[in-house]
C-alpha cells in the first residue's frame, strides 16, 4: 500500500546515493564527482513490494519530443534495476530535473521504437553501448510522460478541473491502445484466432496509472478535501455522502478494469470495447458529479 497522500512518509535513499541526492538538491541539479557534467535527474518511485517510495539518481537523454528517457542499465548489470521493477508495478512517478519537480507516468518502450530511441540514446551517451554489451538481457529505455501540464497553482477549481482532464484522457488512451492492441493481434494471425500476444507496455501503464491515481485522488477527498467541506457547508452533506458511496462503487470499477486488463491477452474484442465502454460511461458520469458538486464551494474557499 501506497503511503497516505495526507500523510506521506519522506522517500527512502539508500546510503550509496545519498550524498549525490543531497547535492543536486542543494545545487538545483548540479553535482560533481563521477557525475559532474552529466545530465542527471531523481526518479522516485513507489516499491512493488514494500509500498515504499525510494528515490534514485539516474543520468537521462530528451528523445526528439524532449521527453526525458531514462535506461534500466544498472550499470551492466545482468539484473534489471529495483527503480525499474518498482515502476512496472506503479507507474506513478516523481521526477526532479534541475529546479523543477513533477509527477510522471513511467513507460517502457518496446520492439522498434526501443531500438530506436536506444540508438538515439548511445549517440548522446556512449557508455550505455558499453552496458548493453555486457549483458544479454536488453536494457529497458523508459518515457517519463508528465502527467499534468505543470502549470502554476491558480486554485482549488483548476486544480480539481486538472486532475479530472488528465484522468478522462488516460480513459481515452487506454481505449486508444486497446483498439491497437487488438488490431496487432489480428494481424499477427490473420484474426483466425486469439494468440498470447505480449500486453504492450503503453497501454499497461497508463491503465495502470488511471486506476492508481484515481484511487489517490479519491483517498485525498475522503480524508482531507470532503470533511474541510462538510464543515463549512452543512447542506453538501447529502451530496458529500453519494459522493463518498461513489468512490466505493468507482473502486469496485478500478478493479473491475484492472481484472478485464489482464484478461486482454485472450479477449474477444467486441466485448472488451463494450465493457471498457460500460467502465468509462460510469466513471465519465462520477466525474461530471462530483465536479457538479464540488465547483461551487471549491471556488468560495482561499487557495491553501
Amino acid at each position: 500500500m501506497t503511503p497516505s497522500p495526507l500523510s506521506p512518509t519522506p522517500p527512502r535513499v539508500s546510503d550509496f546515493n545519498r550524498a549525490v541526492v543531497e547535492e543536486f538538491r542543494a545545487n538545483s541539479g548540479r553535482v560533481g564527482g563521477p557525475f559532474e557534467g552529466g545530465d542527471l535527474l531523481l526518479l522516485t518511485t513507489t516499491g512493488a513490494r514494500s509500498g515504499l517510495q525510494q528515490t534514485s539518481p539516474l543520468g537521462y537523454v530528451r528523445d526528439e519530443d524532449g521527453h526525458l528517457l531514462v535506461v534500466a542499465s544498472a550499470g551492466g548489470a545482468p539484473r534489471h534495476p529495483a527503480w525499474y521493477r518498482n515502476l512496472l508495478a506503479h507507474p506513478m512517478t516523481r521526477v526532479e530535473v534541475g529546479e523543477e519537480s513533477f509527477g510522471a507516468v513511467a513507460v517502457p518502450t518496446e520492439g522498434a521504437e526501443r531500438d530506436r530511441l536506444f540508438a538515439h540514446v548511445v549517440r548522446q551517451a556512449p557508455g550505455y553501448a558499453d552496458y548493453q554489451a555486457r549483458v544479454s538481457r536488453v536494457l529497458p529505455v523508459v518515457r517519463l510522460e508528465r502527467s499534468y501540464r505543470g502549470a502554476p497553482f491558480t486554485g482549488l477549481v483548476d486544480k480539481l478541473l486538472e486532475v479530472h482532464t488528465w484522468l478522462r484522457d488516460q480513459l481515452r488512451r487506454v481505449s486508444t491502445e486497446a483498439d491497437a492492441y487488438f488490431a496487432a493481434r489480428a494481424q499477427r494471425t490473420g484474426g483466425t484466432e486469439a494468440p498470447r500476444v505480449p500486453l504492450g507496455p503503453q497501454l499497461r501503464q497508463h491503465c495502470l496509472a488511471f486506476c492508481e491515481s484515481m484511487h489517490t485522488h479519491h483517498a485525498f477527498e475522503d480524508q482531507g478535501a470532503f470533511p474541510v467541506l462538510a464543515e463549512k457547508y452543512p447542506h453538501l452533506a447529502p451530496a458529500l455522502a453519494r459522493l463518498r458511496a461513489e468512490h466505493q462503487t468507482v473502486d469496485r470499477l478500478r478493479v473491475e478494469l484492472e481484472r478485464l486488463l489482464a484478461d486482454l491477452t485472450t479477449a474477444e474484442p467486441g466485448r472488451f470495447r463494450a465493457e471498457l465502454a460500460r467502465m468509462t460511461s460510469e466513471l465519465e458520469a462520477h466525474l461530471d458529479y462530483e465536479e457538479e458538486v464540488l465547483i461551487p464551494p471549491l471556488s468560495e474557499l482561499p487557495a491553501p
